[in-house]
């Protein structure tokens, strides 16, 4: 997979979004700023803010969630890079608040924001870090994505931003392949029965990142 230079966090602007669980891409587009030492800067004009560290620009879309490319596409295009040179950072609601994936590429599976991407890369092929904001259950989907989280969940979501701004930085030193094998959780192998031998037994497969990361 070729170098990452553009990292994207996916969320909405506006102070009143600033906590909500849509926003889980731009909170660790902020921590990933930090750590790198770069400073955020608004451009109008690319619908976007952008803040630049050596070897790659760090993106948050102003567009709103569900025209993210309007702002990526162009700003990818204009510094001739392919959408394989893209992460995009967003949340979640297939995995509990705590849970981080990455994945090389794959469909929108429903997320708006993902939609638009792939249509203003023009490809599916871009890796993903999708990071958990826990299931609706009662609530409808609008109302849980731009709800907050909860005091009992806060403690979770610290730790989550924190291991996903260590796994983009992994992407960026070491590839997407070794921040995979690092940081998604390995499938749990399944017991032998009891009627197979050591002799019959087939040898479980080497599990490896990317095939432990889930399908959206």
């Amino acid at each position: 997979m070729e170098q990452i230079r553009i990292i994207v966090g996916l969320g909405n602007p506006g102070r009143e979004y600033t906590e909500t669980r849509h926003n889980v891409g731009f909170m660790v587009l902020d921590k990933l700023a930090s750590a790198l030492g770069a400073e955020w800067k608004a451009d109008k004009a690319r619908k976007g803010e952008f803040a630049a560290a050596p070897g790659v620009l760090l993106v948050k879309p102003q567009t709103f969630m569900n025209s993210s490319g309007e702002c990526v596409g162009p700003v990818m295009r204009y510094f001739k890079f392919t959408p394989e040179q893209v992460l995009v950072i967003y949340d979640d609601i297939s995995f509990p608040v705590g849970t981080l994936r990455l994945r090389a590429a794959g469909s929108a599976g429903g997320h708006n924001g993902m939609k638009s991407l792939i249509a203003h890369l023009g490809s599916e092929h871009f890796p993903r870090l999708r990071v958990g904001i826990g299931v609706p259950g009662q609530k409808s989907m609008v109302g849980h994505v731009l709800g907050k989280f909860s005091p009992d969940e806060r403690p979770l979501l610290d730790e989550a931003l924190a291991k996903s701004t260590e796994a983009a930085l992994t992407v960026m030193r070491e590839g997407f392949q070794a921040a995979a094998n690092r940081f998604n959780i390995k499938k749990e192998k399944k017991p032998k029965k009891k009627q197979e031998t050591e002799e019959s037994a087939p040898e479980a497969a080497p599990e490896t990142g990317a095939e432990d990361t889930p399908v959206a």
